[in-house]
């Protein structure tokens, strides 16, 4: 363990233990994530806590207390916070127990887990978003679409696009960047997945929101049905997802007709997953956190499903099945595992 890592967890530890007032609190790893924050317990005082870490120089905390406040201000179930520390990046916050949806999600209970999760999302989704705030513009979603080519295809594959390759890369990603920009703009969470999602009494809580955006209003309701962890029957997605459509009508919320958002959340998934797919391989090569491009092929499923639905992108459909699929050994599992209960 290197010295900056020591001052690190000396300075956690004396912090956490004078805002809990505690001079004998210890502290357990709880959990991190795909970023640079991290998740700790506290040890020898009930209730417990968590102790979230944001090293400053890393990743800035405050974006994170500024939506925070937005969203619990718009009765979306938050976790509550006890005590902060910006400058140092400490948080300590109400410990809201082990499990997320994704570990207790299951066949059973998804209807009711989902419609819980559709609970908060609406209201998330009719926060009032300031004139300052991110926007999913062309700049943004240009850059995500690009960390597939450069960190899936360039770094993991190896694979050097040919003029052919690049134009047709070119044209996908203009037709993925209008689409999303013709959808309705709300307040968008950008990972509003099970993993996201915390069980809670009045919630479910809603982890992880400090990227969130003003953006296409299909996007979220996409990140619960397609998960990067857990796959569902497609005949399932599309019963939610008209639950969903039918219950943001009523809430007055701005979604198109039922067939245009179905279009919708067709084209802004293909757009997540070439993000996601890229993110992984970048975690895996950057980061060293390398279990997550085990999930790659999950995704690779999803575009299977979409992409023979619009000639339009047919283009991205020969670019995957000559430079994709026959690195993907278990490719035939996570296409089956689409159509099954998880």
């Amino acid at each position: 363990m290197d010295s900056t890592t020591v001052l690190r967890e000396d300075r956690r530890l004396a912090w956490a233990r004078q805002a809990m007032g505690d001079p004998a609190l210890g502290l357990a790893r709880a959990s991190t994530d795909a970023g640079f924050r991290s998740y700790w317990r506290t040890l020898g005082v009930e209730p417990t806590r968590i102790v979230m870490d944001s090293p400053p120089d890393k990743e800035d905390v405050r974006p994170w207390l500024r939506i925070r406040a937005m969203l619990e201000s718009a009765g979306v179930r938050v976790p509550r916070l006890l005590a902060e520390d910006t400058e140092h990046g400490f948080l300590v916050l109400e410990d809201l127990g082990p499990d997320t949806y994704l570990h207790v999600l299951h066949a059973d209970n998804a209807d009711a887990l989902f419609d819980a999760a559709v609970d908060q999302l609406l209201k998330l989704q009719t926060v009032a978003v300031p004139d300052d705030f991110p926007k999913y513009d062309e700049a943004l979603l240009l850059r995500e679409l690009r960390l597939f080519d450069e960190w899936f295809l360039g770094r993991h594959l190896a694979v050097v696009p040919d003029a052919h390759d690049e134009a047709n890369l070119e044209r996908v990603h203009r037709l993925l960047i209008d689409a999303a920009l013709k959808q309705p703009q709300v307040f968008v969470h950008r990972d509003f997945m099970p993993r996201n999602l915390m069980p809670a009494n009045d919630g479910p809580a809603v982890l992880d929101f400090q990227d969130a955006v003003r953006g296409p209003i299909a996007y979220d309701p996409l990140c619960l049905f397609k998960d990067a962890f857990v796959s569902w029957p497609q005949a399932r997605i599309d019963t939610w997802l008209d639950r969903y459509h039918a219950r943001a009508k009523d809430a007055g919320l701005p979604v198109p007709s039922l067939d245009q958002f179905r279009r919708d959340v067709d084209w802004i998934g293909v757009h997540r997953h070439l993000k996601v797919i890229g993110i992984f391989a970048r975690l895996h090569h950057r980061d060293a956190k390398s279990h997550y491009i085990e999930d790659a092929p999950r995704f690779f499923a999803y575009l299977d499903r979409v992409l023979p639905k619009y000639p339009e992108l047919a283009p991205l459909a020969a670019l995957i099945e000559r430079h994709v699929k026959p690195t993907l050994v278990e490719y035939t599992h996570w296409t089956d595992l689409t159509g099954d209960e998880p």
